[in-house]
Formats: C-alpha cells, sequence, structure tokens
C-alpha cells in the first residue's frame, strides 16, 4: 500500500530504541513533512471528483469544547464599538489555536525530548524558526479527502463504538471502514477517521465536559498505540490524519517505558513522520451525506493560520463533493 515512491516502512531504518526513521526522507531542511505528498496531479485529481458543488465546512464552533480540553484556555471575544455606532471591530484574548477543530504544526510534539522532526532542537521551536504551522500556511493545504466512519462500520457490523471510552480502533478497524466506503487510500490523501466524539460530547452535560477537561479526566476512542497502527499510516501514502476525536489516537497514552516507542503515537506520527494530524473536527453532516450518495472521497480544502513559529492552527476546512 506505499504510495508516492516512498519507502516501505519495513525499509525504513532504525534508531538505537527501535523506532522507525523518517527523517530526511523530503530531504535535510524539510518542513512540510508528508504534505510533500500533495502533487500537482493528486489536486487536479481530486478537484475532478467535484460532481454537485456540496461543501461541508469540517469546524466546530471555537467555544463548543467548554471548558476546554488538555488544558488550554477559554477564549476571551470582546466587540468593540466604533463612535456613534457606525461599525465593529473585536479582539481575542487568551485564545488558543487548538482549542477546537485543529491541526497539529510539526512542532507540537516531539519525538523525544529535543528532538522533533528532523531533529529539530527545543530552543529552535521555543525560537519560531523551524516546523512551524506557518509552512503550511505558504504552501496551503488541497488534496483528496477520503472519509473511513469507523463508528458507522463498527455499528453495522454489530459492534456499536462509544467515542468517549478508550476503545483502541486497529488496523482491522480501519480497514473495515475503508471497504466500506469502497476507497483505497492514494498518495497525498487527508484521512478523516469518524468516531463520533464530537456528536456524543454535544449530549454530555456541564459536570460531564467539566469532568472530562480536567487532568486525567478525558477518556476517547482512537487509533490503536501499535507498531502495527504506526506501519498502516506510513504505507497508506497519507498526507494526514484526521479525527473527530480529541487526539487521533486512543486517549489516554501509555507513557510507560516499555510501551515506547508507540505507546505515545504523536511521538512517532509528528516528530518522526511529519504527518499532519488534525482532531476534534466536525465530521457528522459529511458523513451523514457520504452515507446516503455512497461516496466517501472528496476534494479537501484548508488554509491553516499564518502565524510564523505557529504550533497550531485552527481546521479551517472544507470538504467539497
Amino acid at each position: 500500500m506505499t504510495g508516492g515512491g516512498m519507502t516501505p516502512y519495513d525499509d525504513l531504518p532504525r534508531d538505537a530504541a527501535g523506532a522507525p526513521v523518517g527523517w530526511g526522507v523530503f530531504g535535510p531542511g524539510d518542513e512540510l513533512g508528508r504534505m510533500n505528498l500533495q502533487s500537482a496531479e493528486a489536486v487536479t485529481a481530486a478537484a475532478r471528483s467535484v460532481t454537485r458543488g456540496a461543501v461541508f465546512p469540517l469546524n466546530a464552533p471555537h467555544d463548543l469544547f467548554d471548558p476546554p480540553l488538555f488544558g488550554r484556555g477559554s477564549v476571551r471575544h470582546t466587540r468593540l464599538a466604533s463612535p456613534g455606532g457606525a461599525g465593529f471591530d473585536d479582539v481575542y484574548d487568551n485564545y488558543y489555536p487548538q482549542a477546537s477543530s485543529q491541526w497539529d504544526a510539526l512542532s507540537h510534539v516531539a519525538y523525544r525530548p529535543n528532538a522533533f522532526y528532523q531533529g529539530v532542537g527545543a530552543a529552535e521551536i521555543a525560537r519560531g524558526e523551524r516546523n512551524g504551522i506557518e509552512k503550511w500556511a505558504e504552501r496551503g493545504i488541497a488534496g483528496r479527502g477520503v472519509l473511513l466512519d469507523v463508528g458507522r462500520a463498527l455499528a453495522a457490523a454489530g459492534r456499536p463504538l462509544d467515542p468517549g471510552t478508550s476503545t483502541a480502533l486497529t488496523v482491522e478497524d480501519l480497514e473495515l471502514a475503508r471497504r466500506a466506503a469502497g476507497v483505497e487510500l492514494r498518495p497525498g490523501d487527508v484521512v478523516l477517521l469518524r468516531t463520533g466524539f464530537v456528536e456524543w460530547y454535544r449530549g454530555q452535560d456541564r459536570a460531564a465536559r467539566s469532568a472530562m477537561a480536567r487532568p486525567g479526566g478525558l477518556t476517547a476512542a482512537g487509533i490503536e498505540h501499535t507498531e502495527a497502527m504506526a506501519r498502516y499510516v506510513w504505507d497508506s501514502g497519507a498526507a494526514a490524519f484526521v479525527s473527530d476525536a480529541p487526539a487521533l489516537e486512543v486517549w489516554p497514552p501509555d507513557f510507560r517505558a516499555e510501551a515506547a516507542p508507540f505507546g505515545f503515537l504523536h511521538n512517532i506520527l509528528i516528530g518522526q513522520f511529519g504527518l499532519a494530524v488534525g482532531e476534534l473536527w466536525e465530521l457528522a453532516d459529511l458523513a451523514a451525506d457520504c452515507a446516503a450518495d455512497g461516496r466517501y472521497e472528496f476534494l479537501l480544502c484548508s488554509a491553516p493560520l499564518h502565524m510564523p513559529g505557529g504550533i497550531g492552527s485552527p481546521a479551517n476546512a472544507l470538504a467539497i463533493k
């Protein structure tokens, strides 16, 4: 399944910890990671898939997750009136770009302490010199999106998924959803995994939401912490893996030394592979439409926040069918 002329996972070099090494695949100075796989040919092919002109915003309201998860703060939005009611401006304080539907930049999580994607040190990240979100903003994100509706596929198989539990989704689960969608993954794809978390979260009361926001209070379904999953992601050829879940991977992770290097998959996916990771995306309407028309591929476009040295961005994403 390896795409885009990429070295197969099992042929990648290994470091002393036995982890696959993805640094240098796109050149020693690369800061785009697997976004390099979104070729002009892949973009034009995705554009040709648009037949209806149906547009699906994939962005949850910025204040939906309240209180925000992972220790992030709530935004303060102030509208500023011009004299005489002639107009308005506004200002955002305490703004966390990753508090809702989001992208993780390649500066977000290191492979190991002081070793971010391409071996970049923490000091360079702190100075905003490498792997910032602006690299994707300057390029833009556009290509084929593919929805793997894992929640729907598992329900159809008699295994309903509770997205608010620490259910580890296996490679076989993703393949079940892929076969149900009738798609093959291609180089440069943005793979969207729907668990149903955002819809589930909307149904929770204030007490449950507050409990999730406390340290150790969050549990969520997501991809399993295994080498088999790392292999699947790498060999898929995808530029990005996105989910409606809080972390893409099952939460909480396993930080025990014996679980390394796959116990916290962000370390590998972002820190070694240069994978674009998206979380908390709004996928319900798109999923319903895909189920209705039987087409699970579309043009996916995103314009990340153009903030030099930024660690993440709102998703700012659209699916077009």
